[in-house]
């Protein structure tokens, strides 16, 4: 019996097919982390291979404008 070996391409199809919720996740993980200024090296790497540059930009934006909203109620509460 022969055994047959994945092509490279089925391989990182195969690693690619991941749950979009992990994904998002992870996504949510990392701006967290950007916004804080603090990551590990590895875990960037990690992450810049896994996250997609749209799910970045979405996510930032949607925790920019959390945090406005969240500093303007603030003023509001305070005067």
């Amino acid at each position: 019996m022969s055994s047959q070996m994945p092509k490279p391409d089925e391989e990182r199809n195969r690693q690619d097919a991941r749950p979009a919720g992990q994904s998002l996740l992870r996504t949510l993980l990392a701006v967290a982390w950007a916004i804080l200024g603090v990551r590990k090296s590895s875990e960037y790497a990690k992450d810049f291979s896994h996250i997609t540059p749209l799910h970045v930009i979405f996510v930032g934006l949607v925790a920019i404008v959390g945090l406005v909203l969240a500093l303007i109620l603030l003023v509001q509460l305070v005067v």
